[in-house]
């Protein structure tokens, strides 16, 4: 069975840094990575991608603040967080895309961003 925990969230002031972490078990051959978070009232959005190659992606909002990386040894995605805002705020979520067309979920670390 595959799972996907997500850890590295809690409460951070404005201007402070997170790093998340997904670990992901089970077999499952990982095509792309990606992390979404959800605010109260708002749909989940996108906020960055990285492939199997390495390529990464980012939502408009969080580019040069945020990066995901993977250490595909460790089956493991990692979202750095900096300068972050209060509307960063909300659960992360971890997904990934297998090469059998299967996704998975994990099921979300809470971020607070408030002085």
């Amino acid at each position: 069975q595959v799972q996907l925990v997500e850890s590295g969230g809690g409460l951070v002031q404005p201007g402070g840094s997170l790093r998340l972490s997904c670990v992901v078990s089970g077999s499952v051959s990982i095509n792309a990575m990606d992390w979404y978070r959800q605010a109260p009232g708002k749909q989940r959005e996108l906020v960055a991608l990285i492939t199997s190659g390495g390529s990464t992606s980012y939502a408009d909002s969080v580019k040069g603040r945020f990066t995901i990386s993977r250490d595909n040894a460790k089956n493991t995605a990692y979202l750095q967080m900096n300068s972050l805002k209060p509307e960063d705020a909300g659960s992360y979520y971890c997904h990934l895309y297998s090469y059998y067309g299967i996704d998975y979920w994990g099921k979300g670390t809470l971020v607070t961003v408030s002085s």
